[in-house]
């Protein structure tokens, strides 16, 4: 199964991370099919990203949208509107 989830990238306690399509069975930091986006939480207000054609396309061809890049989408919308 395809997912959309986060890549956790960085340093020990200044972690940044990659949105990415993966297969579920991969490992969170190994192979990925397509990167969409980034999220960074150690700037104020947190630094966000994501290509949403991408990621319409993605979740129209089966891929699962992972609770965290839902919320984090949902969340960005909620900021431009």
């Amino acid at each position: 199964m395809v997912v959309v989830r986060l890549q956790r990238r960085g340093t020990k306690k200044a972690p940044h991370h990659r949105i990415v399509v993966a297969d579920r069975a991969w490992s969170q930091g190994g192979r990925v099919l397509e990167t969409l986006g980034i999220y960074d939480p150690s700037y104020t207000p947190p630094r966000f990203s994501i290509d949403e054609a991408r990621l319409a396309f993605w979740t129209s061809a089966g891929a699962q949208v992972s609770e965290a890049v839902s919320r984090l989408v949902r969340r960005s919308k909620k900021a431009t509107a």
